[in-house]
């Protein structure tokens, strides 16, 4: 045994293979075979190859099988192919007289490994072997045959015990023959010179020179379908034949089933007794289909597989005809003459070899053409002879086909890759430069873009001529055992490495350490020791695909899903850089997302595949949004979803926008993607929208359309949050959340600088700080550059930071700038605040800031009763005199006025008093304002207002003028009789400014009783007659208060104190200087209320001057009342008699009724 390096060229080379956007690629099996033995002339090329486990064998033209053994690699090497070294020369039997002038070799080698045997056709015979060393087995052969093969393709991974059944097509017919310890003959098939089989359980497609039928093996029925060659005039497809033969016993024919021990006089020709010459019936019946291979050319459709019997009738005939088969009539007999009128079919059929392929259990691939060097049709027929699907174009008829039906990884993910699988056809195309043999590829399941493989030829220049020999001889075929071909560029691409973002303002974020300190000096070294080992474990790409031609094998692999995207994508991308098309190649990557969008990743590697790709073509997406105008767009634009799902790092992303690069948080292990990403965010990371930072018009995307979709693309992300599988959960947030409300404070600012209008982003920028960040404290930062305190407040509020808060509004008030305007009326918002808290130091010290700015607003804050805080008015009142002194005044009256609490009234009396008097001590100003208001009231003509709606309406625009009413209010007895105060003290305050302070004096004389004195005040000192006869009805109560403070009737003195207070009013009045004024006001007291003056009493007060006339109003009245008393006097007296007289008679009726009674003195 040699090794196969000792020879010039049959040994596995590793060659870098360059990426490829085709859905194939090549790898090497063995290169430049030595064919032949030294000394042979004739050229050899392999005419067939199978491999089954370690074992590889190779058929050639000089009828030879070259039998190679595998040597593994190192098991811990994963990129290096096995070895295979030459075992062994066999030539196979074959009968050389029947071989010809031009003998093909070795034609097909069929491996049978459940019985551990290989069939070989050579030169048209057929021997046996036993695994691995192909050593004879049962010492037979078999002349004459075409074909073999047939197994059932729904069975090849199940275990029989009674062998594996092959389908040997000889000239004659096709038999049916079980492999095992021995070959068993199951049944003959009556269908001559088979050159093609596939089979699915009982239904078999075969072909011979002529045309394609579909075979009932198991009821001997056949439909015959299309001739291959669609020029063949004779071609009839469509009928149901039966091609039953008389059965022959199951048991083994004489000579075959027999044990035969070592014996080797026989080559199996007891095994095709019987195959000979054809019945008439079989030889008149027409197998060939229609002349045209076109969908739906058949006349009717045949019998169903479903409704044939399960016998060798045939449906459609009656009942009568049901129990005698009755043969086909013939075809009636082709005339010489119209023989030589027309082609022969045979002329184009012999140039096209059919093909059969089954890409699934219930259809088969068949094809047909005119001639090889015109194009061909692949039609799919199903097993009851209808043609299914659309079909195939070759560009030319095809050497071979082959249906790969894989997955994409080589396991189990066909759901991720093309789910229909492709159709693999060798051809030769026609090139200015000459022929070359490709292979076709198209998708089996969609009308996509056909692919052409250049087959490699490892032939020298000196040899040119015998590449042109080899054209024609590419052959495909899929092999019992397949091989795991290494795709290093999938790891290199979908490995973790460290992304390395360009540098950028530093985002100093307390809330974690981000430091490099805190991991390990050689954690980075590791990790991508570990990331490269993760790499070089995944793209092993399963194949069972074999391609020879000339002296060479290769394994045709399906290229990773992710290099052939990758691929596209940076061809796309170079194109969008030269400026070209860019618009329609945008469209192309929008067309790779949506087309990998269903797809289902059932493995690790087309997980990590299909990730890959959503990331790269969002990025590239995304970037070129950034810096293409507007008039550039395309027919399709990038969605958020595929942003989000695509699961790209969005910290990746916001390093592309220059307004938002300095809000990525890398953390202190840095943001780790896909190593096939690094290379395109470093090119579009030096784009020149991306680099300018010195024009501010340049820090942000060009179109609002692009910072809307980054804007919804973070809101997205924020969605995820708490989400287990996001890596880097925490820097990741912090980065988005930033990214964010700097966009948003961005968009706003602009939107209000430009039309002074809260922009509609305001809502989403409240929004966003009410829900948290978790970026607090750049998102300080951020609203602080844009002096933006209110949304700031809004952040404390989330926070609960009540100080922050605050501090915010206060800074607000106080005139500190707030771009965005948005605190209306601060001063209650802050009360309201205030009621909300529990905090009682922040209350003390903001609520008594309140205080000094808005006294009104301050005092509410600690007299609310539905604060959550209540405070007692003692303290408040010592809180105020410590921190806000001149609010203390409008606290008490709060308590006194709002809540009617007399208990402060002193207190407040006592500030009124201080304010009024402190005025008038330092301020002439203010002593003239009160004279002048005397005589200017004195001034006015009945009818006049009293005095106290005299200078309310006509109030002096100061605070010592308010205190004065508030302090007439009090004194006056607004609150109640029961109302008492220090009457001595204020009396001794204001005795300097009695002149001053008339009111003040009036009040007080009447609290002391000192009637006489506040009449004579009220009638000269002020001239209000109204509040005089006021006083006289109040009794000398009040005065000087409110109307809805008036004392009822009840509570005025009784009527002789009246009559007393008018009797001194009275005198008053004839004491006005004024005369007119004194005879009006004393007729008008005497009119009014002449009911409290005693005629006589009157009549020596009135001076004799003054005539009857001027009080005959007073004196009708009092007359007239006289007269009333007079009257009413004598109806009482009469009324009292009358009463007088029935209470007598009463009592005479009592008396009588009781009767006499005797009272007598008892003696003791």
């Amino acid at each position: 045994m040699e090794l196969l390096g000792a020879q010039k060229t049959p040994r596995k080379r590793r060659r870098k293979t360059p990426v490829s956007t085709k859905p194939y690629v090549f790898r090497p099996l063995l290169e430049d075979i030595t064919l032949a033995e030294e000394g042979h002339t004739a050229r050899v090329h392999i005419t067939c190859v199978e491999l089954w486990d370690v074992n590889l064998y190779i058929g050639t033209s000089a009828a030879e099988i070259l039998h190679y053994v595998a040597i593994p690699s190192d098991p811990n090497d994963n990129t290096t192919a096995p070895t295979y070294i030459f075992a062994s020369r066999l030539q196979p039997t074959f009968n050389q007289n029947a071989a010809g002038s031009s003998p093909p070799g070795v034609q097909q080698i069929l491996v049978l490994p459940k019985v551990f045997k290989a069939c070989v056709l050579c030169n048209g015979t057929l021997t046996f072997y036993s695994l691995p060393e192909l050593s004879p087995a049962f010492n037979t052969s078999v002349p004459g045959c075409s074909w073999i093969g047939g197994e059932n393709m729904n069975t090849l991974d199940e275990q029989d015990e009674d062998g594996q059944t092959v389908m040997i097509c000889i000239k004659s017919r096709i038999r049916l023959v079980r492999i095992g310890n021995e070959p068993r003959k199951v049944r003959d098939i009556e269908y001559p010179s088979g050159l093609a089989v596939a089979r699915r359980d009982n239904f078999a497609c075969v072909a011979d020179a002529q045309a394609y039928a579909l075979l009932d093996v198991e009821n001997q029925q056949k439909i015959s379908l299309f001739p291959i060659s669609s020029l063949d005039e004779n071609a009839a497809g469509g009928q149901v034949e039966d091609i039953s033969t008389v059965r022959e016993p199951s048991r083994p024919s004489s000579g075959i089933g027999e044990p035969r021990g070592h014996s080797r006089s026989t080559s199996l020709g007891t095994l095709v007794t019987g195959i000979g010459r054809r019945s008439p019936q079989s030889r008149s019946r027409d197998r060939s289909g229609r002349n045209t291979p076109e969908p739906g050319f058949r006349a009717a459709s045949p019998l169903r597989s479903s409704d044939r019997p399960r016998s060798g009738s045939v449906t459609g005939q009656s009942d009568a005809q049901s129990s005698v088969l009755k043969p086909l009539p013939p075809p009636p007999e082709r005339t010489i003459s119209q023989q030589a009128g027309q082609t022969s079919p045979a002329k184009f059929s012999s140039k096209l070899s059919p093909h059969i392929c089954s890409p699934t259990p219930n259809e088969f691939l068949l094809t047909t053409g005119t001639s090889p060097e015109e194009p061909g049709v692949g039609m799919f027929v199903n097993l009851d002879g209808d043609v299914v699907r659309g079909t195939i174009q070759f560009d030319r008829y095809p050497i071979s086909i082959l249906v790969d039906v894989g997955d994409l990884s080589g396991t189990a993910s066909a759901g991720a890759a093309q789910p229909g699988g492709y159709v693999l056809a060798s051809l030769v195309q026609h090139r200015d430069d000459g022929d070359r043999e490709v292979i076709e590829v198209q998708d089996i399941s969609s009308e996509s873009h056909t692919e052409y493989l250049d087959i490699p030829f490892p032939i020298a220049e000196d040899d040119f001529d015998g590449m042109k020999t080899n054209v024609g001889n590419a052959k495909l075929r899929s092999i019992l055992s397949g091989t795991s071909a290494p795709f290093p560029e999938v790891g290199d691409r979908l490995h973790k490495v460290r992304l390395n973002l360009l540098p950028s303002s530093p985002v100093a974020e307390t809330d974690i350490e981000t430091t490099h300190a805190t991991a390990k000096p050689d954690w980075e070294e590791k990790r991508n020791q570990e990331e490269q080992a993760f790499g070089r474990r995944l793209g092993m790409q399963s194949s069972r695909i074999l391609l020879w031609s000339g002296s060479s094998t290769w394994w045709l692999v399906r290229n990773p899903l992710v290099l052939r995207l990758d691929g596209n994508i940076d061809m796309i991308v170079e194109a969008m850089s030269a400026g070209t098309e860019v618009a329609e190649n945008r469209d192309e990557i929008l067309r790779i997302l949506a087309s990998i969008r269903e797809y289902e990743a059932n493995t690790e590697t087309d997980f990590l595949s299909l990730e890959y790709i959503r990331q790269k073509s969002s990025l590239i997406l995304f970037a070129d949004a950034l810096s293409r105008d507007q008039s550039k767009s395309g027919s399709g634009e990038l969605q958020v979803e595929d942003l989000v799902n695509s699961g790209l790092d969005p910290r990746i992303l916001l390093s592309l926008v220059p307004l938002l690069r300095e809000e990525v948080v890398e953390g202190p292990e840095g943001i780790w993607v896909h190593a096939g990403l690094t290379s395109t965010v470093e090119h579009y990371a030096t784009l020149p929208l991306a680099t300018s930072a010195d024009d501010t018009r340049q820090k942000i995307p060009r179109h609002a359309e692009w910072m809307n979709l980054v804007k919804r693309y973070l809101m997205a992300w924020r969605q995820r949050k708490g989400f287990g599988s996001i890596a880097d959960e925490v820097e990741v947030f912090q980065s988005t959340d930033a990214a964010l409300l700097h966009l948003l404070l961005h968009q706003d600012s602009q939107n209000v600088s430009n039309s002074g209008i809260p922009s509609a982003s305001r809502s989403e920028l409240y929004s966003l700080v009410d829900t948290g960040v978790d970026c607090f404290q750049r998102a300080i930062t951020l609203l602080e550059r844009y002096r933006r305190l209110y949304v700031l407040s809004r952040l404390y509020q989330n926070r609960k930071m009540a100080g922050k808060v605050l501090a915010t509004w206060q800074r607000i008030i106080d005139g500190e700038q707030d771009a965005g305007n948005e605190l209306r009326d601060g001063e209650n918002e802050v009360r309201k605040y205030l009621a909300k808290i529990r905090d009682i130091g922040l209350i003390h010290e903001y609520g008594t800031w309140l205080a000094r700015r808005n006294a009104g607003l301050g005092v509410q804050v600690f007299a609310d009763d539905s604060s959550r805080v209540k405070f007692a008015p003692q303290e408040v009142v010592e809180l105020l005199r410590d921190k806000a002194p001149e609010v203390v005044k409008v606290y008490l009256e709060h308590l006194v006025f709002g809540k009617k609490n007399s208990r402060y009234a002193n207190n407040l009396i006592t500030y009124y008093l201080d304010s009024v008097l402190h005025v008038l001590e330092t301020s002439e100003d203010a002593r003239s304002v009160l004279a002048q208001s005397y005589e200017s009231y004195r001034a006015l003509q009945p009818p006049k207002p009293t005095y106290r709606q005299f200078i309310i309406d006509n109030a002096v625009p100061e605070a010592w003028w308010q205190d004065r009413l508030r302090l007439l209010e009090l004194l006056g007895g607004s609150h109640g009789t029961d109302f008492s105060y220090d009457l001595g003290h204020i009396l001794r305050r204001i005795e300097p400014y009695e002149e001053d302070l008339v009111p003040e004096s009036i009040i007080l004389d009447g609290r002391q009783g000192r009637h006489q004195q506040a009449l004579r005040l009220l009638t000269h000192g002020l001239g209000d007659y109204h509040t005089a006869v006021n006083y006289c009805l109040m009794g000398g109560a009040s005065i000087f208060h409110p109307i809805s403070g008036s004392l009822t009737p009840s509570e005025a003195s009784m009527k002789e104190d009246q009559a007393v207070l008018f009797g001194y009013l009275l005198t008053e009045f004839l004491r006005i200087e004024d005369v007119s004024n004194r005879l009006e006001r004393t007729s008008e007291l005497l009119d009014r209320f002449g009911s409290w003056y005693d005629v006589k009493d009157v009549l020596n007060m009135i001076p004799e001057s003054w005539s009857v006339e001027l009080v005959s109003g007073f004196l009708i009245s009092a007359f007239r009342r006289l007269v009333h008393d007079k009257n009413e006097a004598m109806v009482v007296k009469a009324l009292s008699g009358a009463e007088n007289l029935q209470v007598a008679a009463a009592l005479v009726e009592k008396c009588s009724a009781i009767g006499p009674q005797v009272e007598g003195q008892q003696l003791g």
